[in-house]
């Protein structure tokens, strides 16, 4: 929605001073028509000659994802750290095997059922029971943990990357397409040279929109959407960085409230509640039991 209001506030003030200056809108959609034939046909080919599928279908996922806005937010983050401190306060208690139905079938889980935002990112889920298995199983020591948790992460990193990257890239082409549809309407305003004076105009000012119109969708539009893309990604990954965090800090032997802890520490401060609100939580969950 914010992103909506942030191209209308665009659209808005640029067509706004446009006709202020005593222009005429139906010039400009007159000619914006043909222009954006070149201009989006143009952008659209680049990317699927740079681009493998999957990072165009990944480019669509996560301008869906913009529209919607941020992903995660401070009631999100609260209910991260309730289903961490429950899990691991049952391992603790029961043992690491306690914790095995709860992972290999997250959807059967009484834990995660308790809250439904967490159950319903599927990327998150998948993540933690990836995390909790190895130790459950007692394939791997809890100091290797970490080493297999960041490549992960890592491997994460990379595929969100691509998508902006691309994004970025064809947003720097659009001035380039605004060129070439503009010369294209060179082409056909000296090909009428000889016309009315009326008819001249005309063309040279349906050339200069495609200029027009390719540098306001590179700066106004898919530079600032790459970057929002940019900002959605980074939460995803934050987000999946405190789950780390906290299982590695249990891992390792911490008690189910500092490997919390340590996950809490590492958020956002707009996310990040004190310690003594997470104290507190924990204590609203006991006496819930």
């Amino acid at each position: 929605m914010i992103i909506i209001v942030g191209a209308i506030i665009v659209l808005v003030c640029v067509f706004g001073g446009f006709l202020l200056e005593g222009g005429e809108m139906p010039v400009i959609i007159h000619a914006t028509v043909n222009e954006m034939l070149i201009i989006a046909g143009g952008a659209f080919g680049s990317m699927v000659i740079m681009a493998p599928k999957k990072i165009l279908i990944d480019i669509a996922k996560g301008i869906g994802a913009c529209l919607k806005g941020a992903p995660h937010n401070r009631a999100s983050y609260e209910d991260l750290l309730k289903v961490l401190y429950e899990l691991f306060l049952l391992g603790r208690r029961n043992g690491m095997i306690a914790l095995e139905e709860h992972v290999l079938e997250p959807a059967k889980s009484s834990v995660m059922k308790k809250y439904p935002k967490f159950s319903a990112n599927h990327h998150a889920v998948e993540f933690l029971c990836s995390a909790l298995k190895p130790i459950i199983d007692g394939k791997i020591k809890p100091d290797q943990l970490r080493l297999l948790l960041d490549t992960q992460i890592g491997r994460m990193e990379t595929e969100h990357h691509a998508p902006v990257s691309v994004l970025q890239k064809t947003g720097d082409s659009m001035p380039g397409f605004g060129i070439v549809a503009a010369v294209l309407g060179i082409v056909i305003t000296m090909s009428s040279i000889s016309g009315a004076v009326e008819v001249i105009g005309e063309h040279v000012a349906a050339a200069l929109v495609g200029t027009f119109l390719g540098i306001l969708i590179a700066y106004g539009f898919m530079g600032p959407l790459a970057t929002n893309l940019e900002f959605v990604g980074e939460s995803e990954l934050d987000f999946t960085r405190c789950i780390s965090a906290c299982v590695i800090g249990f891992a390792n032997g911490m008690a189910p409230v500092t490997a919390v802890e340590l996950g809490r520490r590492g958020l956002a401060s707009e996310f990040r509640p004190t310690a003594d609100e997470l104290e507190a939580m924990f204590k609203n969950m006991k006496s819930a039991k």
